[in-house]
């Protein structure tokens, strides 16, 4: 996948889910659209259960549209092979959860440097890059903690650091800051900011925090199983 033949990083076109029960048909996107740009800031609102982390799963490829194409630099990411799709997701995409997902008895350096790992990296390599992304989120300190040593913050930090170590271009957070507190969450969001600064990656962040979202360059909303502009 290389970076010709669009102006967007992303484009979401069409986009439609359902999900089915023995019984019935949930339509949750319905000819949904979104064209993002790289480097850009974009915060998904809308009320609970709309489908926002259905938007976001589909744009990390963890699951399928029904009908529609997702375009990465103008090609459809959904005609490749699932091995392919995984190696896409390990390479180009960062995904921060409201749960951290970290690896108990695990300390904070293994799981910064579980992806590089899956992804078949050198492993001096991938630890120098891991030490230097908890050195960047503000856990050089904090290494060699196991991470259940550490507080909700913190692992939240572990977590981000987790999903920057591969450089990818595009960051995924679903209600990043949603399980800390004040101090916290603004700390979180601010990394998030400084990172895209710095970095230069796409940042897509579901939220519920007007805070979170008003730091971003766009926000968008899911009405009616629609993306709409704010």
């Amino acid at each position: 996948m290389d970076n010709s033949g669009s102006e967007y990083l992303l484009s979401l076109q069409n986009i439609s889910k359902n999900f089915y029960s023995k019984t019935s048909q949930i339509q949750i996107l319905d000819q949904a659209c979104l064209d993002i740009s790289k480097g850009e800031t974009i915060a998904v609102v809308g009320a609970s259960g709309i489908g926002k982390s259905t938007l976001l799963n589909i744009i990390g490829t963890l699951d399928k549209p029904d009908s529609g194409t997702v375009s990465f630099y103008g090609k459809d990411i959904f005609t490749n092979t699932d091995e392919a799709l995984a190696h896409f997701r390990n390479h180009k995409i960062g995904f921060v959860f409201q749960f951290h997902y970290l690896l108990q008895g695990f300390t904070a350096l293994e799981n910064v440097m579980m992806p590089g790992l899956i992804a078949h990296k050198n492993k001096k390599t991938i630890e120098n890059s891991a030490i230097n992304m908890l050195e960047r989120v503000g856990l050089s300190s904090r290494t060699h903690f196991r991470v259940e040593d550490l507080s909700g913050g913190e692992q939240q930090r572990v977590a981000l650091a987790r999903a920057l170590v591969m450089k990818p271009e595009l960051l995924l957070a679903d209600e990043p800051t949603g399980n800390l507190d004040i101090v916290n969450s603004q700390s979180v969001h601010q990394l998030i900011k400084d990172l895209n600064k710095d970095l230069g990656m796409t940042v897509i962040v579901v939220t519920h925090n007007n805070a979170l979202a008003q730091m971003m360059d766009k926000k968008v909303t899911l009405i009616d199983k629609k993306i709409v502009s704010a």
